[in-house]
């Protein structure tokens, strides 16, 4: 037995002319939760819906949770639990009945005691008997994770489960995902969020369907040979664009009073700055973040590549 619960190597998809993902190898470990990032039609909903059966590749090879994704999706179907970015339940049944109906579909053992206890455990109790369409944005993202786990897979694919959900309830929800992950489950998860990358034990970026880097978040950062130069003062609004206009420099961005500013050539970037004649601010050089490498690697998408439209 593999000890990846996603091993493939080669994946190719195109839909009509375009050409979404390509020759794309993966490789995640069981137990393991996956930050899938990447901008806006870079490929991260196809890779998952190639990965749980519900496409099949026109290159490539590999299994998932040691099965062919060839020839076993069925199988691969029955073991997986796959969250959407949109809200897939039935808005016009309540919560209980929702789960019920996901429990008959995957022929859940003991229905009853495991829609209570998936209920339980997503923090819907007071919610049983509301229909789903009643509930906020983050109590439906949770009746959306309890119907993925309700049948215990072995494998939980969310594709950007937090979007649109407050602070509060997004920690809640990673909360359940490392529970999840602590019992053997395996989460890959695609998220535009930092924060939430940064939860993860590692972190696949994805450029127009190709894999450009990978690795645990601190190996990602260290990769991207990013300078970050970063001031505090007074007049940052006035700043920032000035130092978007000098060479050398890729962003500059206004944090409340800091002004922070990036790009791959420290000397360049200290030149910038002193080109900009600002005054009133003490520059110093600190450590770049996840989300500083997430913009570099948006703005600099390797050669031949380019961001089109949701994949």
């Amino acid at each position: 037995m593999s000890a990846y619960a996603i091993d493939v190597e080669g994946l190719s998809k195109r839909f009509g002319s375009r050409q979404v993902i390509s020759n794309l190898s993966l490789r995640v470990g069981e137990g393991e939760v996956c930050g899938f990032l990447g901008g806006n039609g870079s490929g991260k909903t196809t890779t998952m819906r190639l990965l749980c059966g519900l496409l099949v590749p026109d290159t490539g090879h590999g299994t998932c949770l040691g099965i062919d994704i060839l020839t076993g999706a069925d199988e691969i179907r029955r073991q997986v639990g796959y969250m959407t970015q949109r809200f897939s339940l039935y808005g016009d049944l309540t919560v209980g009945e929702n789960l019920e109906f996901v429990a008959r579909l995957h022929g859940v053992a003991d229905r009853k005691q495991a829609v209570h206890a998936a209920v339980e455990r997503a923090g819907l109790g007071g919610y049983w008997s509301q229909l789903a369409d009643q509930l906020s944005g983050g109590w439906k993202q949770r009746l959306a994770l309890a119907a993925a786990v309700l049948h215990r897979p072995r494998l939980l694919l969310l594709d950007e489960p937090t979007a649109g959900v407050d602070a509060k309830a997004r920690r809640e929800f990673w909360d359940l995902i490392h529970e999840f992950a602590g019992e053997g489950m395996t989460v890959l998860v695609s998220t535009h969020y930092m924060d939430e990358a940064e939860r993860c034990a590692r972190v696949i970026y994805l450029a127009n369907g190709h894999l450009v880097v990978q690795g645990t978040a601190e190996e990602v950062v260290a990769e991207a040979h990013i300078v970050v130069i970063e001031a505090v003062g007074s007049a940052v609004e006035v700043a920032a664009p000035k130092l978007r206009r000098q060479p050398g420099v890729e962003t500059a961005t206004v944090f409340g009073r800091a002004l922070r500013v990036t790009g791959t050539d420290a000397a360049a970037l200290q030149g910038a700055i002193a080109a900009a004649r600002l005054e009133g601010f003490e520059w110093r050089e600190v450590p770049p973040r996840l989300d500083d490498v997430f913009i570099h690697m948006l703005n600099n998408p390797p050669e031949g590549m380019s961001y089109g439209e949701r994949a």
